[in-house]
């Protein structure tokens, strides 16, 4: 997962990442996404 300011969600796709955020409080939103909301919950 990548994210901030330097790079791009077009960046995000061309290196295979998992995840991008633009901002670190996404970054949360995403990373709950990818791994499912009942995992980071317990």
């Amino acid at each position: 997962m990548i994210g901030g300011a330097p790079v791009t969600q077009k960046f995000a796709d061309e290196i295979g990442a998992d995840g991008y955020a633009a901002h670190a409080s996404f970054a949360v939103d995403k990373m709950k996404e990818l791994m499912g909301a009942s995992v980071l919950s317990a």
